[in-house]
């Protein structure tokens, strides 16, 4: 089964190793047929600490690394 990858913007990344990524999707509300946004926040590992807040970045599913963290930062 081929690895998720989703985009988003980071919003913290004082912790060693560890980024915040904020995720935002849109969709229509099914019954006042509007266009909602909802965002949800991953922990990825960032082995070089190489992203900085701000930035928008791609982030891959991966095996657990922590408790919270099951998403790798994309490097390209």
């Amino acid at each position: 089964m081929p690895k998720r990858v989703l985009k988003g913007v980071v919003v913290s990344d004082a912790n060693d190793k560890t980024i915040v990524v904020k995720v935002e999707r849109r969709f229509t509300h099914p019954a006042m047929k509007k266009t909602v946004r909802r965002s949800k926040r991953y922990h990825a590992h960032d082995e070089a600490n190489t992203a900085r807040v701000g930035d928008v970045v791609r982030i891959e599913e991966c095996r657990p690394v922590s408790k919270h963290k099951c998403w790798t930062l994309v490097v390209s």
